[in-house]
């Protein structure tokens, strides 16, 4: 056996483990979280009279955890699928991906009077689902950290050798440096809730999608200079771009 096929089968027997774990985790927590929620919405629904004010919205601080808890689960138990229980890879043509995309963010777009434009993108030997979640994942971010303006956004791609560099330009809030690899952590956030929604897995799907895909990920942005996310992704036979 080579030191590659090798260094494969280590992969693959890790990745295994992760997803048990995480299958073992989200199945041993659920349960428990599922008793405290239902408590809860008991008492929200049987004793809000004898609450003051403040009593209520600590209930409501409660109920809004158990929530977001179920929610952390269930995102950790799909990143940890990404690499087990992704389909085989195939021929894609990703303009046929990035419209779809559109389609799904319709009204995200329509809301913030957002403009995104793309050059004509390659065929690339990918998986469908994951490929759309990853463009929806950047796409969506793009817009959501637009800032005070209405947002816009440009697809790019750029043939190197075998792979392709597919990059979402966007003209936003952008990132300090010193956060580039820490956007890719798992439910790390670098804002709060009250200023933007999410729990901080978006990103970190990505670079997991891509490196399913034997690809990298990276980001290239200042503060106020909006940021550049960039992926490769293996060239698919029909490409010619």
């Amino acid at each position: 056996m080579t030191e590659r096929k090798k260094y494969e089968q280590k992969l693959k027997e890790s990745n295994e483990r992760l997803e048990q774990f995480a299958y073992a985790a989200s199945h041993d927590l659920q349960e428990p979280l599922r008793m405290v929620t239902s408590y809860l919405q008991l008492l929200e629904k049987r004793y809000s009279d004898a609450f003051d004010e403040d009593g209520e919205e600590f209930l409501a601080y409660a109920v809004d955890g158990s929530e977001r808890m179920r929610d952390m689960i269930d995102a950790l138990l799909e990143y940890s699928r990404i690499e087990t229980r992704g389909d085989p890879f195939e021929p894609i043509d990703l303009n046929a991906v990035h419209d779809d995309v559109l389609a799904d963010l319709q009204l995200q777009i329509e809301e913030s009077d957002a403009e995104i434009t793309a050059d004509d993108l390659p065929c690339v030997e990918g998986d469908s689902s994951q490929l759309r979640q990853l463009f929806q994942n950047l796409l969506g971010n793009a817009i959501t950290y637009s800032g005070d303006e209405s947002p816009r956004v440009y697809v790019s791609a750029e043939r190197r050798g075998g792979k392709c560099v597919i990059s979402v330009e966007d003209e936003g809030i952008g990132i300090d440096p010193a956060d580039h690899e820490r956007v890719f952590t798992i439910f790390d956030r670098l804002h709060s809730r009250e200023e933007y929604d999410g729990m901080g897995i978006g990103l970190a799907l990505c670079e997991r999608i891509v490196e399913r895909h034997d690809g990298k990920t990276w980001v290239e942005s200042e503060p106020g200079e909006g940021a550049t996310f960039s992926f490769t992704l293996p060239v698919g036979r029909e490409s010619d771009i």
